[in-house]
């Protein structure tokens, strides 16, 4: 070989490794609020490397309230966000096309003090009962379906319903403005170890309504377009998330970890808060799933009508994103 040429190529060496070297990773932009629950699960797949792992650069975009995930991924500012499958499905009745990958399962509750003398649902009878959120909150339209098939009542006239933000209502609750409070499962570990219980959970009104099955409320929602360009970045992101639900499934030093992002209040409070988060996460994403999520959306349309769900009374087509498998 000529000793110009050898020389050349000697040169070149070095800029070719370094060039693939530093070849960036696919960038996924997750929004995400600053002290929400979802940053737990971006810490540990940030802290543990994992998103280096699975092949990308995880970029986390805070957010400052849940009205500015839609706005950030509609406007193009992030990439992936939480949301609920109706959303999705009521944009795609649109010809909005975002779709759906599982995060999280229902686990809201109603919470009653043990001295409130309220055993049941029917107990509530004229009583106050504080819902987080507004009359569209899709826990309250499902424990009106359940009050309406097992009681035969509408819970808008059974009881007195009073609306509010989530932390507000913990306090009404507390200071015993409301009898009792339908709340969000962060919340209502707050009122378990204030020393309420719960009256009824998400796992019995879903039996309640034929919905034997878990599923899942809110998920990992990108646009179809994104991730047709994208596959390997999302099912990687994806892979990602659920090797992070794992390890906080079974390490409590992970939790540990992550504890100053939690903002619990005390240790019963840490301890309530890591329970109820390894209660809500997804085992399983079959066919049975997406038709208890069919079934569970009608009852949601008949229930919350067009304000809720828009114009489609069935999911959409393409809600859940077909290339999605739990691990």
């Amino acid at each position: 070989m000529p000793t110009r040429f050898l020389i050349a190529l000697l040169l070149l060496l070095p800029l070719t490794c370094l060039t693939a070297k530093e070849k960036p990773l696919p960038l996924v932009r997750v929004g995400a609020l600053e002290f929400g629950t979802v940053i737990w699960e971006l810490e540990v797949i940030q802290n543990r490397g994992l998103a280096k792992k699975h092949g990308i650069d995880l970029q986390i975009v805070p957010l400052g309230s849940g009205d500015a995930y839609t706005v950030a991924l509609q406007g193009g500012a992030v990439d992936i966000m939480v949301a609920d499958w109706i959303w999705v499905s009521r944009q795609r009745a649109e010809s909005n096309l975002y779709t759906f990958a599982p995060y999280f399962n229902a686990v809201g509750s109603v919470m009653v003090k043990s001295d409130s003398g309220i055993r049941q649902l029917a107990d509530l009878r004229d009583k106050k009962l504080g819902i987080a959120g507004g009359p569209s909150d899709k826990t309250w339209l499902l424990l009106r379906a359940y009050a309406q098939r097992k009681l035969g009542v509408d819970l808008t006239q059974f009881t007195k319903p009073a609306y509010a933000a989530p932390p507000l209502l913990n306090e009404l609750v507390l200071r015993g403005q409301v009898d009792a409070a339908l709340n969000a499962w962060n919340y209502a570990a707050r009122l378990e170890v204030a020393g309420m219980h719960a009256l009824i959970e998400m796992p019995e009104i879903l039996a309640g309504l034929g919905i034997e099955k878990p599923i899942p409320l809110i998920g990992w929602v990108f646009r179809d377009d994104w991730a047709a360009a994208n596959s390997d970045a999302v099912k990687n992101f994806l892979a990602a998330s659920y090797e992070a639900k794992a390890i906080l499934a079974s390490s409590d030093a992970q939790w540990d970890q992550i504890r100053p992002k939690m903002r619990a209040e005390n240790d019963a409070v840490f301890k309530a808060l890591r329970a109820k988060f390894r209660a809500g996460i997804p085992v399983c994403s079959d066919q049975n799933t997406m038709t208890a999520v069919a079934a569970t959306f009608k009852i949601l349309a008949d229930t919350g009508g067009e304000k809720l769900v828009g114009k489609s009374k069935t999911l959409a087509n393409g809600t859940f994103w077909p290339g999605f498998a739990l691990p």
